[in-house]
């Protein structure tokens, strides 16, 4: 049975983020990397023992404020010391990547262990799920420490278009915190030092707009290749999982460890094609920008960007060219008005929502619902808890009453895969892009969505108030590794992420997070 872990403040780890942190001769965790954190861990500064205290007395402190966390996993230290006692006793690889290292997964994605797997949703408070997900189970094969899970939009925000961005009936993430997409709990953990790194999941912008707002690394995938076998599913067709960390670096190593075919997911096996050779982080090259033919897309994304934003674009465009890439500039992407309203999409997700929910819900172990019919009417039942008067749950009720993949879905999706090859397929290959470089995330996220496209937000500066965005490069399928010599070449030129206030984020009761 799954338990529900309280968030109590611990003395205790609350004296080990003392003992961490204010000593001078102590090892600093606070916005370290998986590269520093290893590197502490071989020179015996640091255990992931403490490494875990620490982050659960960062998370009592400050998630009663942020509410990024919906849950801890109780055997969190137990993994901590187990992963200590295999680097003592040097098991191989107890001393490189993700070991011992810990990452909040977001609360759709399945493990078979003491926490949840509920989409935010109280239908699925107590649900059993049959094995822990593909990517879940790469993660425990490189040792890395299930941390606890994230929070996030009900059910991915599939199931109102009234509700708010980071509303859920679990845990509804404060009115403070920087909510853009339902990965949102898993960017404001990580940039508020609540763990090291984390892992979202994205159908159409819910990595790299939580990226954008939060002043952090997401990477979006090509859909396929990592599996969302186990993961809560809105569609096969446009889901994908990817890490969201402080650095291209850590979201890279993230990357090399959950990528990979998994039988109970068969697009894994067609996207394992793209999967180079020794992995993704001998892309990771300072000088790799020489020579990178980028296209830049200003319509209709600076409509919407402020003065900040603009500036501080045509600022990075200076720095992507003075590292010698080749600017491609003031292209457009062909239909894109029509992309924008997302109606073609909505057709079909729909019913693919209402195919996909079912078949996941039908494999459950223990459920108290295993349709969506069964969620409606659980939603209906307990209206008060659920918000049903205040937001309703259309998105629902549309998905339940379509009837498969017929005649209109079918001309959905005909016109979904014509609009991706007239446009950014076309646009790349006309002008033989590596990548197209855009401001922020929220508008093109659509475009790679439709297309299951890979893209890499990289945090690109901060507004007048303080408030971060971002620059995305959007690339082909299994571009991944040009974007992320691309996107690491422009993270180490500009170098513009700050550190949260403690040092992270001022906590005003009545504003936004604020980076100083």
């Amino acid at each position: 049975m799954a338990i529900n872990t309280p968030l109590s403040f611990s003395l205790l780890s609350s004296l080990t983020f003392i003992l961490l942190t204010i000593s001078s001769h102590a090892f600093s965790i606070e916005e370290a990397s998986i590269c520093d954190l290893q590197l502490a861990f071989k020179q015996n500064q640091l255990t992931s023992r403490k490494l875990v205290e620490f982050y659960i007395g960062e998370i009592n402190r400050l998630n009663p404020i942020l509410k990024g966390v919906m849950e801890t996993n109780p055997d969190a230290l137990f993994q901590a010391d187990k992963a200590d006692y295999e680097r003592r006793i040097k098991a191989p690889g107890s001393l490189v990547g993700l070991h011992g290292i810990p990452i909040l997964l977001k609360d759709n994605i399945a493990t078979k262990d003491k926490l949840n797997t509920t989409a935010g949703s109280f239908a699925l408070l107590g649900s059993v799920v049959p094995r822990d997900a593909g990517i879940v189970v790469k993660l425990r094969k490189a040792g890395a420490i299930i941390l606890g899970k994230a929070s996030l939009n009900e059910r991915a925000g599939f199931m109102s278009i009234k509700a708010p961005n980071g509303f859920s009936e679990r845990e509804s993430l404060s009115s403070i915190s920087r909510s853009c997409g339902s990965s949102s709990g898993s960017a404001i953990s990580v940039a508020a030092n609540l763990v090291t790194v984390s892992l979202g999941t994205e159908n159409d912008g819910s990595i790299l707009c939580p990226s954008n707002a939060n002043s952090v690394v997401g990477i979006k995938p090509t859909v396929g290749l990592t599996s969302r076998a186990g993961v809560i599913p809105i569609s096969l067709r446009q889901d994908t999982v990817g890490p969201i960390c402080r650095t291209v670096s850590d979201a890279v190593y993230v990357l090399d460890a959950i990528v990979g075919i998994d039988y109970h997911d068969h697009a894994t096996q067609e996207a394992a094609k793209y999967i180079p050779h020794g992995g993704y982080k001998q892309f990771l090259k300072r000088h790799a920008l020489k020579g990178k033919r980028l296209g830049i897309v200003r319509n209709p994304f600076l409509s919407s960007a402020s003065e900040s934003e603009s500036q501080a674009f045509e600022h990075h465009l200076q720095t992507l060219s003075q590292r010698g890439a080749l600017l491609v500039d003031r292209l457009e992407i062909a239909n894109m008005d029509t992309i924008s309203t997302g109606t073609a999409e909505g057709t079909a997700l729909l019913a693919e929502f209402k195919i996909s929910l079912n078949a996941y819900l039908k494999e459950l172990v223990a459920s108290p619902v295993r349709t969506i019919a069964d969620v409606i009417a659980f939603n209906q039942k307990f209206a008060d808890v659920e918000n049903i008067k205040e937001f309703g749950q259309d998105l629902f009720l549309a998905a339940q009453a379509t009837n498969g993949i017929g005649n209109r879905e079918k001309a959905a999706l005909s016109n979904l895969a014509k609009l991706t090859r007239d446009g950014f397929q076309k646009l790349m290959c006309d002008y033989n892009l590596d990548a197209l470089v855009t401001p922020g995330a929220a508008g093109i996220a659509r475009v790679l969505a439709i297309g299951g496209f890979p893209g890499i937000n990289v945090p690109a500066g901060y507004d007048d108030s303080g408030v971060p965005f971002g620059i995305n490069f959007g690339g082909l399928k299994g571009s991944e590794p040009k974007l992320i010599e691309i996107a690491y070449g422009f993270d180490q030129a500009s170098k513009i992420r700050k550190a949260s206030y403690i040092q992270g984020f001022e906590l005003h009761k009545n504003a936004s997070f604020k980076f100083n």
